[in-house]
């Protein structure tokens, strides 16, 4: 299909098929070769070409399946050169047609810089909106819908395309070094800046174009697309009907929109991943600017240094001055303890010269990391006395909260749930936790549900009600309406009485 972009004379060929184009915008299906010149000049193309060369271009696209030719039969011809040149014409095929769109769209992408519009986020959320309006109106207003639903994948393409095109320009940005430091910081300072505005109400932005999705799905987003269909009144086909492969292709198109915003499996929206990129290639460009800076602000750099080095190294009269030079340039060690002093400088008089002073310890720790150790004066240990005192009483009062209930659940025999009639809360929570441990039992041999407390203390029978009677438990808090069991609260071990809580020697709860 883009065979003519590769063979010699290629651009001859794209000029003739772009003036096919040309063509075709204003409804010339069919050209003969003269209007076919005629063409050639109002797209640009100025290079003097013969009958025969024109024709051989024409005939090589014909052979390409680019360009269809036809006898013109519906003309009088007067001559028979009249006939030779107005009897052929030739039109645009299908696959030339893809092929002339496909090169315009080559070159659209290498022009285009692509950006980050915020209008456009804006845009799509109004636009939802409107589809919101929309889907409440009667049947009259499906061309609306169907305008108003391009519009928005329109607006959806826009943000697709420029945000694709603008982030591939923003990474090779930050992995670029310029030549010129002065217009590489210009535009990377511009860039950070350009990024910044954008970030601001992204997460906002983002938000209410969710928040409009969610408002559209909720009138049914499979009849908007049905009304959208019938407003679209798409032409008759001789073929398979064209509207099932246009309402798959809007719901990839509105699948693509949840993607962005709101997905359905519960990821990450591509709008906050936008946001990551854009946070990162600011932090990686103000990074690269505070290194061209800082060059800038020193009177070298260590580029300029290793050469001028190089150049001792080119003009050392002998080896030995090679070797002297070397052990100039890299036989220092780091001398990173030159800032420190002595404890107590008061006994190094200031006349005193620095190789007969004192010497001054140095950490291991400098020359491995760089920094120095420093000692402070040891954290005040905290009396947790106090605290354990709280913590045992807080811990008895627990206990014989418990006991309390238990012994108020304690019963002689079985009875009746409904006997226990207006219970404390926290009473009631024991009862709770209890029957919610027997009914999560299996019942035993003659049918009733046995279970214990956590510490094996308290035991709970429980048989279902013979009369299918309700009980009403009742508490401050509310009351709660279930089956009239028959229940037995005893101590494990079979005794009607609840023991009391055991002391220990700490008084915590362990």
């Amino acid at each position: 299909m883009f065979r003519f972009t590769t063979v010699e004379k290629s651009g001859l060929y794209g000029a003739v098929l772009d003036a096919f184009g040309v063509a075709s915008e204003h409804l010339e299906t069919a050209l003969g070769i003269d209007a076919v010149r005629e063409r050639l000049r109002a797209v640009g193309w100025l290079e003097a070409t013969e009958d025969a060369e024109l024709h051989e271009a024409l005939t090589k696209l014909v052979r390409w399946e680019l360009l269809d030719v036809v006898h013109n039969h519906a003309e009088n011809y007067r001559t028979a050169e009249e006939y030779e040149r107005r009897n052929l014409q030739y039109s645009l095929t299908r696959r030339g047609e893809a092929a002339l769109a496909g090169v315009r769209h080559a070159l659209e992408v290498l022009a285009a810089t692509g950006a980050l519009q915020s209008a456009v986020l804006e845009a799509i959320a109004d636009r939802l909106d409107e589809l919101y309006l929309l889907a409440a109106e009667p049947a009259g207003a499906d061309r609306r819908i169907f305008s108003t639903l391009r519009e928005l994948e329109g607006h959806l393409d826009a943000l697709l395309e420029n945000t694709k095109a603008f982030n591939g320009e923003l990474q090779r940005l930050v992995r670029a070094e310029g030549a010129d430091p002065a217009v590489f910081r210009e535009v990377k300072a511009a860039t950070v800046a350009y990024l910044q505005e954008f970030l601001v109400n992204l997460d906002r932005r983002g938000q209410a174009v969710a928040a409009a999705v969610a408002r559209v799905e909720e009138r049914g987003i499979a009849v908007l697309r049905e009304r959208a269909l019938r407003g679209a009144e798409l032409p008759p086909s001789p073929g398979d009907d064209p509207a099932a492969g246009w309402l798959e292709s809007r719901r990839a198109r509105w699948a693509g929109l949840r993607a962005w915003f709101l997905p359905v499996d519960g990821t990450r929206p591509r709008i906050e991943h936008l946001h990551d990129i854009a946070r990162r290639a600011i932090v990686s460009l103000l990074q690269v600017l505070e290194r061209i800076n800082e060059s800038r602000r020193r009177s070298s750099s260590a580029v300029q240094d290793f050469r001028e080095l190089a150049r001792w190294f080119a003009a050392a009269p002998a080896e030995r001055d090679l070797h002297r030079l070397w052990s100039a340039a890299f036989g220092l060690g780091p001398a990173r303890h030159a800032h420190l002093a002595h404890p107590d400088p008061e006994v190094i008089p200031p006349s005193q010269p620095w190789p007969d002073a004192p010497p001054v310890e140095v950490s291991a720790l400098l020359r491995s990391s760089a920094r120095t150790e420093r000692f402070t004066r040891t954290a005040r240990v905290r009396d947790t006395a106090r605290i354990r005192a709280e913590r045992a009483e807080r811990a008895r009062a627990e206990r014989a909260e418990i006991a309390r209930a238990w012994r108020s659940l304690a019963t002689e025999g079985p009875v009746r749930l409904s006997s226990f009639g207006t219970l404390d809360p926290v009473v009631f929570e024991r009862l709770l936790d209890l029957l919610g441990r027997a009914l999560s039992a299996r019942p035993d041999s003659g049918g009733l549900r046995r279970a214990t407390t956590g510490d094996g203390r308290v035991e709970i029978a429980l048989s279902p009600p013979p009369d299918g009677r309700t009980a009403v438990l009742r508490t401050t808090r509310g009351s709660l309406s279930g089956p009239d069991y028959v229940v037995r609260v005893t101590a494990a071990g079979g005794t009607a009485a609840v023991p009391a809580p055991r002391a220990t020697g700490t008084g915590v709860a362990r």
